[in-house]
């Protein structure tokens, strides 16, 4: 507790700038040897408390120079810097009390010494109150949570009762209201920080698991049972020795990180953005003095793995101490059994023996049996979940257990609610035991865009799907997958598919053959037969065949469904296959999965299911294939008044590719369009996937022009729209026959169908000399740069060459692409796009302006312009 200066201050003047000159160099100074400290890889905790105690020495000095001695005015530190903690740019909060007064009679005094401790460069933030003014404000829960850390720096022992009188419970928030408060804040908190974008750049102050959540446990063991820090709450009762010491091992972890990452941003930054975690995890290394990973990007996936891990650990122990604040604030409750060895208290499910498991580890796989089913359960109460803590050390790898473990784990995998099941079983520690392969994957991150969540939250998020499929209220997101569930005959094999489908993730090599070979050595482990084994092996290895097939290949050529239906064989596992997929891409992030993706996979499913209905010896040809196509348009067109004559008409004016590569409603629906159009002139129509989607089918008929597809494509990326696949037909009479799968870039944007047809028939009615607009390239995309790679070959029927680009996404690309091939000459004839975070893989058809093959020339002039292109817009 620091005393008050002795002597008057001097006054508002003179050296004070040379005073603030000597002190930030010697605070500069300081600061130096404290980021030598961490390089050096000294202890945090000394780093953080040296760097107060000298803040504090400044401050006091600042005080001294300012504020005369005999004023009666306190000073206190409150928020982390009260708490003694502070990091290189934390702010400096500060609050002097003082009654009214006294504070009118010093304000000039107050505010010069505050204006020498911004010239000093510290960020101070402050509050000047009397101690009735801080009962008032600490109406508001987060000033009192600020209060509750204040440290006095100039006060005396009256003082700080004061401060601690007008902030007590029977005056300020009760510890109940207190509880709460902070508990609903937690989650709001929580929910704040679980969208996409913080699951790859995570908030280690305030996101899950980050530092706030040690502290608010701290702040609620004070407001509900006084005491001062976690570590009192062992004499309580009220946390481990083992609790404790983990805890504050991952505040320490966590807190190494986040003073790393204020020096590496050089201010204030509490999220690991991608614009500092290379740099970040480089200089932890170097401070750790551990041999590099192998590897570009291992050393962030390391340093990340860390994050995951502790933040997993925090919450994991933060749930429990909430459930004990919870009891003390409204009782023990009463003991209601289930069994003979489970009962529930307060909703909680416990075990009624005071030593549970006692040894007998089959117990712990009876918990998640009984868990399962009391699906009402608030969740597990805090001491069973300690002593399964404290028991995981004793629970055997699946290798090492006996059979009956075995068969108790299949149990649950059959049992109600088994996503459920292995969900708590992964967030309580229980999975990464049984499975140490599991326990590799957990809080592993991939250093791209495409992947946003660690690879066992995302392995989590695809269980949670397979388990949507099998709800009574079906997901909107997915057409077909909730007709399919019913047809599997063993759903539990679709959930191990699930479970090892990257299960081998950083291990080198290719993740799904060593998966594979997990899942067999599982399968046959646990007393599966051959066929069910045989299933769920080639399910992990070929988890990636249909996604890849849908996006990258045409599957509206009848021999590329025949070759994917020699690939899968069966019917069976088609749709073990399916789901899978669905519950993959939707997993993988909240933006990948789309109607557009949801109609490709339906399709190829369809596709495939009829050609094995077919049977593989006796594939289907174009001719039969445009014929069926015709038939099935002609029946649909019946139905709006269309008599086979006039539908032959407008047959009669479609491209014969469309019956090949397009469906009998797509056929129908351009059919209508020329009916209700102008002949001569460009129509435009626009509809939904399906009702509600967000992606858009875009079509376009017009008399052929130089500069069409160029202009279509670029009039769509100013309204917004990005386009998925195109596809460009020559029409007769020489018109074209466009059609675009598109979404809204921005998924809040509002787009009337109208508006976007007005918007292609007026602009491709006119001149179409239009430039593609450019952007700034988005900030998290600068940091991961794709070599572009551009290959030309002939398709297999001869008639086009096929152009393959791969490159960084970007805003815009499709339309400079397009550009860029209208200014070469290049006629495109069919495009697909196939984005993968960062990474886009595009394929175009193209020709030259006669319709034939590009030359050597004319391809190599192409590269020349798509790499000045691309190269150009990096460099920005």
């Amino acid at each position: 507790m620091g005393e008050r200066a002795a002597t008057p201050a001097t006054g508002a003047d003179s050296g004070d700038a040379a005073w603030v000159a000597e002190a930030r160099e010697a605070l500069a100074a300081h600061d130096a040897r404290l980021v030598e400290g961490f390089d050096a890889g000294q202890e945090i905790d000394r780093l953080l408390a040296a760097r107060a105690n000298a803040v504090d020495g400044w401050v006091r000095k600042a005080w001294a120079r300012c504020i005369p001695g005999e004023a009666a005015l306190a000073l206190f530190a409150v928020g982390g810097y009260g708490r003694g903690e502070l990091f290189p740019h934390s702010d400096i909060d500060l609050l002097v009390v003082g009654e009214p007064d006294v504070q009118a009679a010093h304000a000039d005094a107050l505010s010069r010494m505050l204006a020498l401790l911004w010239d000093l460069g510290l960020p101070v933030g402050h509050a000047v109150r009397s101690f009735d003014e801080c009962t008032r404000a600490a109406s508001d829960v987060t000033v009192l949570t600020a209060l509750l850390e204040a440290r006095p720096l100039l006060a005396n022992l009256a003082e700080v009762r004061a401060l601690m009188d007008a902030i007590a419970d029977e005056r300020a928030w009760a510890a109940a209201a207190f509880f709460h408060a902070k508990r609903q804040e937690l989650e709001r908190r929580h929910a704040r920080f679980g969208d996409t974008a913080d699951n790859l750049e995570p908030n280690i102050k305030d996101g899950p698991g980050g530092l706030r959540d040690v502290q608010n446990l701290r702040w609620m063991a004070r407001r509900v049972l006084g005491v001062y820090g976690t570590e009192e709450l062992i004499a309580l009762g009220q946390l481990g020795v083992d609790e404790h010491a983990t805890l504050e091992r991952e505040r320490r972890t966590l807190s190494r990180l986040r003073f790393g990452l204020h020096l590496v941003a050089g201010k204030a930054e509490e999220r690991l953005r991608f614009d500092h975690q290379k740099a970040l995890a480089a200089r932890l290394h170097q401070s750790g003095g551990d041999e590099a990973p192998s590897g570009g990007n291992r050393l962030v996936e390391t340093m990340m793995q860390e994050f995951y891990r502790s933040a997993a650990v925090v919450q994991r122990i933060s749930d429990r101490m909430l459930q004990r604040f919870e009891e003390q604030i409204e009782g023990e409750g009463e003991l209601l059994p289930l069994d003979a060895e489970f009962a529930t208290r307060r909703g909680y499910l416990v075990a009624r023996d005071d030593v549970w498991p006692g040894g007998d580890i089959a117990r712990v796989f009876e918990l998640f049996s009984v868990w399962a089913d009391h699906p009402a359960l608030r969740g597990l109460h805090s001491q069973t979940a300690r002593a399964l803590a404290e028991s995981l050390h004793a629970l055997p790898a699946w290798r090492q257990a006996p059979m009956a473990l075995r068969e108790a784990f299949m149990a649950l995998l059959r049992g109600p609610g088994p996503v459920r099941s292995l969900e708590r079983m992964a967030r309580l520690g229980v999975l990464g035991v049984w499975i140490p392969e599991f326990a590799n994957v957990t809080g592993r991150m991939q250093f791209d865009l495409f992947h946003a969540y660690t690879v066992d939250q995302h392995t989590l998020a695809v269980l949670r799907n397979i388990a949507g499929f099998a709800s009574e209220l079906p997901d909107e997101r997915f057409s077909t997958a909730h007709e399919v569930w019913p047809q599997l005959r063993k759903p539990e094999l679709l959930l191990l598919a699930g479970l090892f489908h990257d299960i081998a993730k950083g291990r080198g090599g290719d993740h799904s053959e060593l998966g594979a070979v997990d899942a067999r050595a599982f399968c046959e482990g646990h007393g599966l037969g051959e066929t069910d084994t045989a299933l769920v092996e080639w399910l992990v290895r070929r988890h990636l065949l249909m996604s890849t097939s849908a996006q990258k290949l045409d599957i509206s050529d009848p021999a590329v469904i025949h070759r994917f239906a020699t690939e899968v064989a069966d019917r069976e596992r088609l749709d073990y296959l399916y789901l899978l997929t669905c519950a993959d891409i939707a997993g993988t992030s909240p933006k990948l999965w789309n109607a557009w993706k949801d109609r490709l996979l339906t399709d190829l499913r369809s596709a495939t299911r009829l050609a094995l209905r077919r049977g593989l010896e006796n594939p289907v040809a174009a001719a039969e294939r445009i014929v069926e196509s015709r038939d099935r348009a002609r029946g649909l067109l019946s139905a709006h008044g269309i008599d086979e004559i006039e539908a032959d008409a407008l047959f009669a004016r479609i491209p014969q590719e469309s019956f090949l590569r397009g469906r009998a409603d797509q056929v129908v629906w351009q059919a209508m369009a020329l009916r209700d159009g102008v002949d001569g002139e460009v129509v435009a129509r626009v509809r939904r996937l399906r009702a509600g989607a967000q992606a858009l089918e875009v079509f376009v008929h017009s008399p052929d022009r130089d500069g069409l597809f160029s202009a279509i494509v670029i009039t769509l990326d100013r309204l917004g729209l990005v386009i998925q696949q195109a596809r460009a037909l020559d029409g007769p009479g020489h018109t074209i026959f466009d059609l675009f799968q598109v979404l809204p870039a921005d998924p809040r944007q509002s787009l009337e169908l109208g508006e976007i047809e007005r918007r292609l028939a007026e602009t491709l009615a006119g001149p179409l000399e239009m430039r593609p607009a450019r952007r700034a390239q988005p900030r998290h995309l600068r940091h991961f740069r794709v070599p572009p790679q551009i290959e030309f070959n002939t398709s297999a029927d001869g008639r086009h060459t096929v152009f393959s680009l791969v490159c960084t996404d970007r805003p815009g690309l499709l339309a400079d692409v397009a550009h860029v091939l209208r200014d070469n000459g290049v006629r495109v004839h069919d495009a697909r796009v196939a984005t993968f975070g960062e990474r886009v893989e595009d394929v175009f058809r193209l020709s030259d302006g006669d319709g034939g093959l590009l030359d050597a020339a004319a391809q190599e002039a192409l590269r020349a312009a798509l790499l000045a292109s691309i190269d150009g817009d990096m460099a920005r």
